[in-house]
């Protein structure tokens, strides 16, 4: 089980995949988590990409199976990001394509800001900007606090994978999952979430951006999706024809093929 002993007493697990051609030096893409979830949950990305790239996929202090903190830890983007820039230094990783899903989005729009000099790219998949004020991250952390993490997975998991639209057997493993993760966690998370807010960042950010998104996801809205792409100054917005739910889940070979283009294109 590969692990990385890094600043902040944390010891992360991260999977390492890389099928190119052994004399090659190929470039490397990261996947990043969101909220709740783990490395596991890119499982269909990595064949899709492994045979041209390195992929390292993170499980984030506190998930998966890297060190989760004791009660009261000060979670923070910035904090995330960081201990992805340690990573990327224990791994002798000079620059990388960042890809990140719904929160893991976020924290990668964060290193974008904050590390540029680190990234080649950077995606999000059905991923938040702004968090300050939205009532449902409030919502949630009730229902996290009163009824649990797998009532709050449950309640929500028609948003990402939509019933009747994918696998009963996916959903349940889905759900077994993201229960995983500590309750305090989770409710801590969500209350430092409920304070973040992008927006004065994101024209900042200089680098090629693409922004995936279902085209009949709950989440595609103008507010969300469309003005992420608007804000970013190099920002490409793509809404998977036909898809839903959280398309990073849903259409796995579709995004690939997508962010594959986008980088092409990021090159020319």
């Amino acid at each position: 089980m590969p692990t990385a002993q890094l600043p902040g007493d944390l010891l992360m697990h991260y999977e390492d995949d890389d099928f190119t051609d052994p004399w090659s030096s190929p470039e490397t893409v990261i996947l990043h988590h969101g909220n709740a979830k783990s490395s596991r949950l890119w499982y269909g990305w990595v064949p899709l990409l492994a045979r041209d790239y390195r992929v390292i996929r993170v499980d984030a202090r506190g998930f998966g199976r890297s060190t989760v903190p004791p009660p009261g830890y000060p979670w923070s983007l910035e904090g995330f990001a960081d201990d992805l820039r340690h990573l990327m230094d224990h791994l002798r990783i000079d620059r990388a394509h960042l890809i990140g899903e719904t929160i893991g989005g976020t924290i990668a729009l964060a290193f974008a800001h904050r590390f540029p000099e680190r990234l080649r790219t950077v995606t999000t998949c059905t991923s938040p900007y702004k968090f300050r004020g939205i009532q449902a991250y409030l919502d949630y952390h009730s229902l996290v606090k009163e009824q649990g993490v797998e009532a709050w997975v449950r309640q929500t998991a028609s948003r990402r994978l939509e019933p009747g639209a994918s696998d009963p057997g996916h959903q349940e493993w889905y759900i077994r999952e993201m229960s995983r993760t500590p309750k305090h966690v989770v409710l801590e998370t969500l209350a430092y979430l409920a304070t973040v807010d992008l927006t004065p960042i994101l024209p900042k950010i200089g680098l090629p951006a693409l922004i995936l998104v279902a085209e009949h996801s709950a989440l595609n809205t103008p507010d969300r999706a469309q003005s992420l792409a608007e804000l970013l100054s190099r920002g490409t917005l793509v809404e998977v024809p036909g898809a839903s739910g959280y398309v990073q889940h849903s259409a796995p070979a579709r995004c690939v093929a997508i962010w594959r283009e986008f980088v092409r294109s990021s090159r020319a």
